[in-house]
């Protein structure tokens, strides 16, 4: 009995059962993410984990053998964890993608740390709240955000200000807050068309989209108009 003790509370015993525990909590958020075609998925929510408990262990391990802090190695890793998190961010006009994904990385890289230290019930906990949060918090902020952006091309032929001045009013009728217009440089022109960038703001209630656009299409002037996805 003694014997068997002994090894379930050995060092070696502890860290096989940290490191499989590890990646398993951080396999879970990362299924999630999988499931949302997010840019970090299993694979990476995973090695994340297992190397945050591995260098975790090492720390531990490295203050038995050389007498050094066990915090020293975890504190650089956090540090650096910044790096695989700025590589899933992404930016699309005025949209931002990958901060969640990114924010997700770091709860598995404090996770694994702490299951690496021997914290497994806060490490357990934290899993699940990750996991609430990032299955369910969309149906809190689809009830809270009632604010879109509108982002739109339109491609206008002759008496360009006056005819900007017609959308510009179209727009102000449907309630959308304008935030930028962008005419293309000199050497972008086509002959007398300009492609206009339009950014909007506008409230999701109630809001008809289709039939703005074809009140600016209307417009003798527009050639063209093409709504970009945010």
């Amino acid at each position: 009995m003694e014997i068997i003790y002994g090894i379930l509370n050995s060092f070696w015993f502890q860290a096989i059962v940290k490191l499989v525990l590890g990646f398993m909590l951080a396999g879970i958020i990362g299924l999630e993410r999988s499931s949302w075609s997010k840019p970090a998925g299993f694979r990476t929510h995973a090695l994340v984990g297992i190397s945050a408990v591995l260098i975790m262990l090492c720390g531990e391990y490295m203050s038995k053998i050389y007498d050094m802090d066990p915090s020293r190695i975890p504190a650089q890793l956090l540090s650096g964890i910044g790096f695989i998190g700025a590589g899933t961010i992404l930016r699309d006009g005025f949209n931002v993608k990958g901060l969640t994904t990114a924010a997700g990385l770091l709860a598995v890289t404090c996770i694994g740390l702490s299951i690496g230290a021997g914290f497994y019930l806060g490490g357990i906990i934290t899993t699940l709240i990750v996991y609430v949060i990032l299955s369910y918090s969309y149906k809190i902020s689809d009830k809270l955000d009632h604010f879109d952006i509108l982002e739109l091309d339109i491609k206008i032929h002759k008496d360009i200000k006056e005819s900007l001045a017609q959308i510009e009013e179209c727009l102000s009728n449907y309630q959308v807050e304008i935030k930028q217009i962008k005419r293309p440089k000199k050497e972008e022109k086509e002959n007398e068309s300009e492609t206009i960038h339009i950014v909007g703001h506008y409230n999701k209630k109630g809001f008809k989209k289709n039939e703005l656009l074809r009140n600016i299409t209307s417009i003798e002037t527009v050639e063209e108009i093409l709504e970009e996805e945010g």
